[in-house]
């Protein structure tokens, strides 16, 4: 992608479901658990390349023993850094005890992330400083072992200050109001409770001992999500693990965040994405299940597992960007979509090259929108394919007939990422020179004056560095026309369910149409709307409606399209500039399970959505460049 975005983020959890001795005796390693869970992060680095965290549980060790080890890192390539680590404790641990390394009940006594419970976490910072405490997985501790708690997630919250209200309406003093820091003591209140319950319960056929494994047995782990979870509004995959050894993986409502498992008989795995099971684990994609919006999985200390409904499932709104961009396109789910993505926008580039292949050089933005440039590229193959068939039905001359036979697309690379930068730590205004340094172009495949260029990127968010960077460097080629494709459609609004889109000025589409609303001597639109917005929260109604909707109600996608290319063009580029964009109506079309649309029609799966587009705006129109939530 050209603008590059950031999200959260990418889980992965691992449950041993028989002793540890089993999987030394049987794979030959004290590590196993260790060494698949670095597999499956590895496989979900796309996700998150800013910091990552791993923690391991051991399950039924006697007191005095650690049972719960954790490491996290914002190192350059901090998932190599943490298991370097790890693998380095264990070499020191085992040290002058070469004979123990294969006895599991010493290893787990004496050496640090020999557990049967893993949790691990890939972050990108979205906003704040890219700091060790914000990495994941977070530690609430207590002498209970039942009442330790770890958490990691892929997720935000829209009602961050309303959570917040309720831990203090609790009783609670939060040393934070960030979303990890709320979501994590509201679980950690019920789970208090939870324990509580039980222990008044069976105080009085217990001693204090007997009670602390009488609680970890009856424990009502979906009782405590269903009391913690009914009032959170986002996006989310929750993972936690409690110190006994019980675990569980919640999923939002609507199914915005994604959330994937394998059991066996052996292991309860789970990940955001599938292709990170698939390989550490080398099973079909056949034995891999969804996590069901508004259920948790969860898994009992003894290792059995089961999903649990924890809230009331809302529609599935499935996040579509997830298979335009985010998720790893090796699944061959995803590519098949990606694929389908650039099959779709054919007639829309047919019509921008005005039909004419034989001047026309097709190219993508690397490294994502490979995958729907080669549907494209596919579709185009087939389209020439019919007009082959159209002038033989028609008994075209052999002229015509012989120069559509050789027409072929020519396809060149054209766009070079020569260079990655870690862009977590550059703020706003040098974000842009930092991504746009790293690209590079070919020279002398360009007929100048001649030919058109088509370049296929995956979405187009701010716009900048194709502005900055990618056509200024084109233009030097010579092309007379550049049509640039994206296999998304028009980025209007916010998201506010882990992806890093949430100042409106950042939109190009936005501003494109804010442009159009000067020109036509409309922008007193714009304070109509802010007074409906000021309106709507005063009332308690920001939730309702989203009142942004109505900046683009005039315009067509055509003239918003043409006014961003006016936007993106350098004044001083030589080639006309063309933007074409994806419709939702295809975007729907090729990926039909994942229908989240909401950063691109308005339509938020929550109601914490429209109430965070509608004070995104009204930050705008403030001037306050801030999150909205």
């Amino acid at each position: 992608m050209s603008d590059p975005i950031k999200h959260e983020c990418g889980i992965a959890m691992i449950r041993l479901r028989k002793p540890y001795q089993y999987y030394i005796d049987k794979y030959g390693t004290s590590l196993y658990g260790v060494n698949k869970l670095y597999q499956m992060l590895e496989k979900q680095s796309n996700r998150g390349q800013d910091g990552a965290g791993v923690s391991v549980i051991k399950i039924g060790v006697p007191p005095g023993i650690r049972y719960i080890s954790r490491y996290r890192s914002i190192d350059n390539q901090p998932i190599a850094k943490i298991f370097k680590k790890i693998n380095k404790k264990f070499q020191k641990s085992t040290k002058g005890h070469k004979d123990r390394i294969y006895d599991a009940q010493w290893l787990k006594e004496n050496v640090a992330f020999t557990g049967e419970v893993l949790l691990g976490h890939v972050r990108y910072g979205t906003h704040g400083v890219n700091s060790i405490e914000s990495c994941h997985p977070f530690l609430r501790q207590n002498n209970w072992r039942s009442r330790n708690l770890v958490v990691a997630g892929n997720f935000n919250m829209t009602n961050v200050d309303d959570l917040f209200d309720k831990l203090l309406s609790l009783g609670q003093h939060p040393k934070e109001k960030v979303d990890t820091i709320t979501v994590m003591e509201k679980i950690g209140h019920f789970l208090d409770e939870e324990n509580q319950r039980i222990f008044d319960l069976y105080k009085d056929q217990y001693t204090n001992v007997e009670m602390s494994h009488v609680i970890e047995e009856k424990m009502d782990i979906p009782r405590v999500i269903r009391r913690s979870c009914r009032d959170f509004d986002g996006g989310y995959a929750m993972a936690g693990m409690i110190g006994h050894g019980a675990a569980f993986v919640a999923r939002d409502p609507a199914g915005i965040r994604p959330a994937y498992y394998y059991a066996d008989d052996e292991v309860v795995v789970v990940a955001s994405e599938r292709v990170a099971i698939k390989s550490a684990f080398n099973i079909s994609y056949d034995s891999i299940r969804e996590i069901q919006p508004g259920h948790a999985l969860v898994i009992q200390k003894n290792g059995d597992f089961a999903e649990h409904p924890f809230i009331n499932t809302l529609e599935k709104r499935s996040c579509s960007f997830e298979r335009i961009y985010f998720s790893r396109g090796s699944d061959p789910a995803i590519y098949n979509e990606r694929k389908e993505l650039g099959r779709l926008l054919i007639p829309q580039v047919l019509k921008a090259i005005d039909y004419d292949l034989e001047n026309t050089v097709f190219s993508y933005v690397p490294n994502t929108a490979e995958t729907a440039f080669l549907g494209m590229m596919e579709g185009m193959e087939t389209w020439l394919s019919e007009q082959r068939k159209k002038a033989v039905a028609e008994k075209a001359s052999p002229e015509e007939l012989d120069k559509l036979l050789s027409i072929r697309p020519r396809v060149e690379k054209m766009v070079i990422k020569d260079a990655k930068l870690r862009t977590f730590i550059t703020d706003d205004d040098h974000r842009d020179d930092m991504v746009s340094a790293g690209y590079d172009t070919t020279y002398d495949v360009i007929r100048r004056g001649y030919d058109t260029l088509v370049l296929v990127d995956d979405s187009i968010v701010r716009g900048t560095t194709l502005e900055k960077s990618i056509l200024r460097i084109l233009d030097r080629l010579g092309p007379k026309k550049i049509v640039v494709v994206s296999s998304a459609p028009q980025i209007r609004y916010p998201d506010c369910y882990g992806i890093d889109m949430s100042r409106m000025k950042e939109f190009v589409a936005f501003r494109a149409a804010l442009a159009l609303l000067e020109e036509r001597g409309q922008s007193e639109k714009l304070y109509n709307i802010l007074e409906e917005c000021k309106s709507a929260f005063w009332n308690d109604r920001a939730h309702e409606e989203n009142f942004v909707k109505s900046v683009y109600d005039n315009f067509t996608d055509e003239e918003v399209s043409n006014k961003i290319a006016e936007i993106i063009r350098p004044h001083n580029l030589y080639a006309k500039v063309e933007v074409v964009f994806q419709t939702v109506e295809n975007l729907h079309k090729a990926c039909p399970n994942h229908t989240g649309d909401w950063y691109f029609t308005g339509n938020y799966p929550t109601l914490g959505g429209n109430k965070v587009v509608n004070k995104s705006f009204m930050n705008y129109m403030s001037g306050v460049s801030v999150r909205a939530y």
